[in-house]
């Protein structure tokens, strides 16, 4: 009686796992890319963005404030050629939040040092907030394709 019992019981549970559907695989998934981009299994990467915000300073001198602008937009420039920033960019409407960075680096901190190269940070015009970011794996591609889309570039 104990055989015919354990023997139902194994059957019930392989039954049960035979009806488990299996979890289905994306048809166009590439494997080889994925793991250039560094994606998980659901084609995701984790970013560090950065808010940038209006800083306490403001500079008057016209001259000045546009050295420094150019500045902030060669230190994106040499940020995203080393691979660090993946998009940067400001918002168009007028507001305290005044553009995005989003980095690929693992850390807070290391994102935080990035921000100190910025000029426009160093100089106070403007203050960052880092937040840890969870986003589709193919952002690490818009600097390449960015590239073949510009006709122009800010900083030339």
């Amino acid at each position: 009686m104990k055989k015919i019992l354990w023997l139902i019981l194994l059957l019930i549970t392989v039954s049960a796992k035979a009806q488990t559907p299996a979890a289905k695989t994306n048809a166009l998934y590439d494997e080889a890319l994925a793991k250039k981009l560094g994606a998980d299994d659901y084609g995701m990467h984790k970013y560090i963005m950065a808010f940038l915000k209006t800083g306490p300073t403001k500079i008057a001198d016209k001259a000045k404030m546009a050295e420094v602008q150019m500045a902030h937009l060669k230190n994106i420039s040499k940020l995203a050629d080393d691979g660090k920033l993946v998009v940067a960019g400001p918002f168009m409407d007028r507001g305290d939040v005044e553009g995005i960075f989003i980095f690929d680096v693992n850390t807070i901190e290391e994102a935080k040092a990035l921000t100190e190269t910025d000029p426009a940070i160093r100089a106070g015009v403007l203050v960052m907030e880092l937040r840890p970011f969870y986003c589709s794996a193919a952002l690490m591609e818009v600097t390449k394709i960015h590239k073949k889309l510009a006709k122009k570039n800010f900083i030339d």
